[in-house]
């Protein structure tokens, strides 16, 4: 099982001081032309999330309230932040910051978290686009993680389990990466068992 310091920030964030892990496991398809790279760093607000991805040409064709961004060129960051439980959080943009946002335990119980009149600004996404591919910054803040997990708290040394994914259903060359291993014979990223750990420092 992969392991992931994630760094505290105590005043302004440069993310080029933050440590990444390239998403360097590629199952169930032959590997491609395609890479994504996370970060994560934090304070006594929020869980700050990059994910960065190298990917010609860019599929995004989604962008309703309900449409799924796993079918586009995507990123996505699975988070259970509580470790004697088995739910988790999945956080899926596309290009154009089309979100699913769900909690679950596995495959069997998906549940879509949409707020009223699709008021995502919680998280602050931010996406850009690059010269080989696409970027996105976004915060999971304190409060968010307290609706689902009341004991959860910011503190050093604390233990998560977690992964991160690219995809890409429809796009041109469909591929699937992730962060730490997968164990699925066919493609589901909906196994916390395949999760690696992330500590914050």
């Amino acid at each position: 099982m992969k392991t992931y310091l994630i760094k505290r920030i105590k005043a302004f964030l440069d993310w080029n001081s933050i440590p990444a892990v390239m998403l360097e496991h590629t199952p169930w398809l032959t590997p491609c032309n395609i890479s994504a790279a996370a970060q994560l760093c934090y304070d006594d607000n929020a869980l700050y999330v990059r994910m960065c991805a190298r990917e010609s040409p860019i599929r995004a064709e989604f962008t309703g309230l309900l449409d799924q961004p796993c079918l586009d060129s995507c990123l996505e960051f699975f988070v259970s932040p509580m470790p004697d439980e088995q739910r988790y959080i999945n956080i899926e943009y596309n290009p154009n910051g089309c979100l699913y946002l769900g909690i679950s335990t596995g495959n069997h119980d998906l549940y879509r978290l949409i707020k009223d009149n699709d008021d995502t600004e919680f998280l602050c996404p931010k996406i850009t686009l690059t010269e080989d591919g696409w970027e996105i910054t976004y915060q999971i803040p304190l409060k968010f993680f307290r609706l689902f997990f009341p004991a959860f708290s910011f503190e050093s040394g604390k233990k998560m389990r977690a992964n991160f994914y690219k995809c890409g259903e429809y796009t041109v060359q469909r591929h699937y990466l992730a962060w730490n291993p997968t164990t699925s014979d066919t493609p589901n990223f909906h196994r916390p068992c395949d999760f690696g750990e992330i500590v914050l420092e």
